[in-house]
């Protein structure tokens, strides 16, 4: 992991060109979510400097995301740019004015300081033998027995094992804001150096999950910020935005 400072980066795809581009590409995905989409995206745009951690929050608010490159990089590679990545991304009307929306995100983050968070995350875990994505809450009936559970609970426990796993932080208290199921479309991988890799529909949980988070290390923080929370980090899922905590 880069020790570069993160910054903030806002863009405000228009969702049309997007829609069209994702179609001309194959990247529609059928149950509506734009995080396959965008990953495209963002990658024809930035290549292998792409963020990683990256949360779309509508057609209004579009795409926030934290990238290690500084401004000027961003300029430039956003310069470079397909005329209708550029287009579907919102980058032209952007460089047209003083440059991309992007402002530097703090570097030092005092031990022990509370942070209030919110994430939209998919809360799973990883079947041994065949790898296949479960959802955290039916693991956890499993796991448990006839002992009573709880979604909100068996959230908390895999977000507060994601932190404590990855460092920087520790869970204070979380809350389950919003649930739904959501099918997302992948690619699966190559069984062989020439074989094709097959799309696939997997349904699992999307969870928007707020709270209170307490920092334990600077530096792992800033990591675990720019790395993201569980899995399909690279779309849409698991970038922790931060606000002051509340009182």
């Amino acid at each position: 992991m880069s020790n570069a400072p993160l910054h903030l980066l806002h863009l405000q795809p228009d969702t049309r060109r997007l829609a069209a581009w994702a179609s001309q590409h194959r990247l529609l995905d059928a149950g509506g979510d734009l995080g396959y989409a965008l990953h495209g995206l963002l990658n024809a745009a930035f290549g292998s400097n792409a963020p990683r951690a990256f949360r779309y929050l509508d057609a209004e608010q579009g795409v926030l995301a934290y990238t290690s490159l500084a401004p000027d990089a961003l300029l430039q590679m956003a310069a470079l740019a397909p005329p209708d990545v550029a287009a579907a991304l919102g980058l032209g009307a952007t460089l047209g004015h003083s440059g991309l929306n992007v402002r530097p995100f703090p570097a030092q983050w005092p031990t022990g300081h509370v942070l209030g968070f919110e994430v939209r995350a998919r809360p799973v875990v990883r079947e041994g033998k065949t790898g296949r994505e479960r959802d955290a809450f039916l693991a956890s009936i499993e796991r448990n027995g006839d002992a009573p559970a709880d979604r909100e609970a068996s959230y908390a426990e895999w977000l507060g094992e994601h932190l404590d796993r990855q460092g920087g932080a520790e869970l204070v208290d979380m809350r389950l804001a919003q649930f739904s199921l959501l099918d997302v479309t992948r690619l699966s991988q190559k069984t062989a150096p020439d074989s094709a890799r097959r799309r696939r529909s997997i349904n699992g949980p999307d969870a928007l999950l707020t709270g209170h988070l307490r920092v334990t290390e600077t530096d792992a923080f800033s990591a675990l910020l720019a790395r993201g929370i569980g899995r399909h980090r690279a779309f849409g899922f698991g970038m922790l935005l931060l606000r002051p905590a509340a009182r």
